[in-house]
């Protein structure tokens, strides 16, 4: 099927959809033009660039699994990595997305943490399934519980000192057990409680919900990483459900199983270019 065939097929299942549920990874980001995660872009040099210089990594995930020599080092570096997510912008794709989703039923999982969805939507909206940065937990997971994390982190970031450290007062610590703090994010000791159920049942709420409706699984920038989290289920509903339709856009991962070759679309473009062509399109 040709790109403009594709584009038309995308809109009508938008259109005739009784559900969506829109199913995002780190490529919406990069279309989103964050792509200091894994890029030495212009956002990494404004941000990062002190840090490039005394440490010669030239990415923001690279710099996170730095082994920095003291906790005050390596605070400072999460500071600054949260208050540039937590301050950004809202990418453009977002905001064509959200024109999309107008006036439709919907739920998001995303497996991005960078908090470009809770900028449009109210958590209840929203299932961020592998953590966000806009928490903190116990390293130990002593409980179960997570602590909003911006003031602390925007004190850090405003208090980072000549040698790239933050004062020693100000590593967060546990108030239950007086441990370092950690993001809540995917990690070796990532708190999968309370607040990590409910991020999936969220979800899964609604495909329980709308199981028999027309409901469209529309996949965002999911690559090979980590198929299990999005991709995977979303091919397996979509072969279950009756009235289930899948379509994914991705530049380089829009996989099409050939037993969903009749319930479902790959297209491989760019994710903010095709956003934007549909915005204009059902606008029009």
């Amino acid at each position: 099927m040709k790109y403009e065939k594709k584009i038309e097929e995308l809109i009508t299942r938008i259109n005739e959809a009784d559900a969506i549920i829109i199913g995002a990874g780190s490529g919406m980001s990069a279309a989103a033009g964050f792509r200091f995660y894994y890029e030495r872009d212009e956002m990494f040099v404004e941000h990062f660039g002190e840090f490039e210089k005394k440490y010669h990594y030239h990415n923001a995930f690279d710099a996170g699994y730095y082994r920095y020599r003291t906790s005050e080092e390596r605070w400072a570096l999460y500071s600054r990595m949260i208050c540039t997510i937590l301050d950004a912008e809202t990418g453009e794709p977002y905001r064509d997305l959200d024109k999309i989703l107008k006036d439709k039923c919907f739920h998001i999982l995303t497996t991005n943490q960078d908090t470009q969805f809770t900028h449009i939507y109210p958590d209840e909206k929203i299932s961020a399934i592998q953590g966000d940065w806009r928490y903190l937990q116990c390293s130990r997971r002593c409980h179960d519980q997570i602590y909003p994390s911006s003031e602390i982190m925007h004190k850090m970031n405003e208090n980072i000192n000549e040698e790239l450290a933050i004062p020693t007062e100000l590593i967060p610590r546990c108030p239950k057990c007086g441990a370092e703090m950690e993001p809540w994010i995917r990690s070796y000791v990532f708190l999968e409680g309370k607040k990590y159920q409910e991020e999936h049942e969220k979800w899964q709420q609604f495909v329980v919900d709308h199981q028999n409706d027309n409901i469209l699984f529309l996949e965002l920038g999911v690559g090979r990483m980590t198929p299990m989290f999005i991709q995977e289920p979303f091919w397996n509903l979509t072969h279950q459900l009756p009235n289930a339709y899948y379509i994914t856009i991705n530049p380089k991962d829009a996989i099409l199983p050939k037993e969903l070759s009749k319930k479902g679309l790959a297209i491989h473009d760019d994710i903010a270019k095709v956003l934007k062509e549909v915005t204009e399109r059902m606008a029009e």
